[in-house]
């Protein structure tokens, strides 16, 4: 309220001083944004540029795709973990396969299916953990063993930072408080300086369903997020539902690295609920009705995969019987061996990033401008199988979604599929494509210069309008683009009429293709990506 009201008292200003005067500009201005638009021959060079990159790059991605896959798994896997579909969860789920043959992973949304309104331990606010197409159906909150002291001296301990942080930002006292306080600040500068102080994963309390939900309702939800992840047989012993979020500091664009499907949350939360959904011994005897039969010895465990670091957190308070101390031995050595991997290959982008180390720091610093790349690079989303892209190189750009269209008889997974995380994918990408091709009107601009503006967004400098978009530093790296202006690659493994039939039913999803705002191929049994999708019609790759 306040920045509108300084906004609306400078226009009724400047209209009280200048309205005579502007009065003729303004009448043309409007006529002009009135006239129909007139395509320049520059636009035309520009677009038939932009369409030869975008077809060059999705030709790399159709012969990536499209190698031979690798031989399938024939034993139980000893390991399975499912992480978001994320672009930087690539690369993580590339390096932990490479382990071995026994690991596997599984692509899928990261709130796992589950609409919830949240309230942190010893907050009130709600949080939606959810994509923000949808709306929250279930109501969850965190409670500790010593709830109603914790909660308490937790909350206090909030207030006075909140107060603490109030009066050093306050207009009449930042100014005295900057000469007054800083030596005692000397310590933590130095440990901020330096990276010396170690981040910590979120750690609230295991999550809990505010209205329990009855034995029926808690079967359903398990089912239809079960068929939802086409993952209904081949339970490992061992299952991993692993959220991800981004631990940085000093970073106003921190939502921006969270999950995107929880709305801007870190996925710890929503992998927890679920884990304790499928470790109900009730659940699970009444799913084997519905044709799903989990094994007695599967547990399900949340996880935080930090993207910054890539260091995974499992949450085995939740749920860590003895019976399974010997799998987490071996899940945590896996883990810690794949995220070296992860940030090896990370490494090779982050600027000033020769070694793991290093990267591990960038999270820390709060001087560093670009503590990982989040979604930079995104340029493609796969739905399929996991077999068909386990162990391609696709360097960390595609969105991969688990999908079997054989378990999906009636196609209502492959609709959920296409209206949800293909149309917030895009979303994604064109936020990329705007912040890097027109950074004047949809970036946010330099990083270095923000401040931040009633917790609702930035100005640049002194700039009096908000900016929107991405900072300069989330696309560019100093030297060059990170990000390639490509438009976002759709490519699914279904029958093509089933995709046509969906997107009839779905005229503004469709109108994304049909005007090339996304691009979208077929494939077929065999792996190969044989159609692609132009106005309306299929032709042959």
């Amino acid at each position: 309220r306040d920045l509108l009201g300084v906004r609306i008292v400078w226009e009724a200003a400047l209209w009280d001083r200048y309205a005579v005067a502007l009065a003729e500009r303004w009448t043309s201005v409007l006529e002009a944004h009135a006239a129909p638009v007139h395509v320049t021959p520059d636009q035309i060079v520009n677009n038939i540029l932009q369409n030869a990159y975008d077809h060059a790059a999705q030709r790399d991605l159709v012969q990536t795709v499209s190698k031979p896959v690798t031989a399938a798994r024939r034993k139980r896997a000893q390991l399975q973990a499912a992480f978001c579909i994320d672009v930087r969860s690539e690369i993580f789920r590339r390096a932990l396969e490479s382990l071995g043959s026994d690991i596997q992973t599984i692509g899928f949304a990261g709130f796992f299916g589950l609409t919830i309104s949240h309230k942190r331990f010893a907050s009130d606010t709600d949080e939606l953990r959810l994509p923000v197409l949808l709306n929250p159906t279930q109501f969850t909150c965190t409670a500790s063993t010593d709830a109603p002291h914790a909660d308490q001296a937790t909350r206090f301990k909030r207030r006075a930072k909140r107060a603490w942080g109030r009066f050093k930002l306050a207009a009449v006292s930042s100014f005295a408080f900057v000469e007054a306080a800083s030596p005692i600040y000397v310590p933590k500068l130095v440990l901020d300086g330096l990276a010396l102080k170690k981040a910590q994963p979120a750690n609230d309390p295991a999550p809990r369903f505010t209205h329990s939900l009855d034995r029926d309702a808690r079967t359903k939800t398990a089912a239809t997020i079960l068929r939802a992840m086409s993952f209904t047989e081949g339970f490992a012993r061992l299952v991993l539902l692993a959220g991800h979020g981004a631990n940085v500091v000093n970073n106003p664009h921190a939502s921006a690295l969270h999950c995107g499907a929880c709305g801007g949350y870190s996925g710890e939360v929503n992998a927890r609920l679920l884990a304790a959904l499928l470790n109900d011994a009730d659940v699970r005897h009444d799913l084997v009705a519905m044709g799903i039969n989990i094994p007695q010895d599967t547990l399900f465990v949340g996880a935080l995969h930090d993207t910054t670091t890539d260091h995974v957190t499992l949450y085995l308070d939740d749920h860590a019987p003895s019976t399974h101390a010997s799998d987490f031995t071996q899940a945590k050595a896996w883990l810690a061996a794949a995220g070296e991997l992860a940030r090896a290959e990370r490494a090779l982008r982050l600027p000033n990033a020769k070694t793991g180390r290093q990267i591990s720091q960038r999270s820390r610093n709060w001087a560093e401008t670009r503590p990982e790349w989040g979604l930079a690079g995104c340029k493609a989303f796969i739905a399929a199988p996991r077999k068909r892209t386990a162990g391609k190189p696709l360097d960390g750009r595609a969105f991969l979604h688990d999908y079997d269209w054989r378990k999906d008889s009636q196609f209502s997974i492959l609709e959920l599929i296409l209206t949800a995380p293909v149309v917030v994918a895009s979303w994604i990408s064109l936020q990329y494509y705007g912040s890097t091709v027109a950074p004047e009107l949809f970036g946010a601009g330099n990083k270095l210069l923000h401040n931040v503006v009633g917790g609702l967004g930035v100005l640049e400098g002194n700039g009096d309008a908000l900016r929107v978009g991405l900072p300069w530093q989330s696309v560019h790296d100093g030297a060059r683009y990170i990000h390639e202006p490509l438009r976002l690659a759709v490519c699914i493994e279904a029958p093509r009429d089933a995709i046509t039939n969906v997107l009839a039913k779905h005229p503004e999803v469709k109108a994304l293709f049909d005007h090339q705002w996304l691009f979208l191929y077929a494939m077929d049994d065999e792996n190969q990506v044989t159609w692609r999708y132009m106005a309306g019609q299929w032709s042959d790759v």
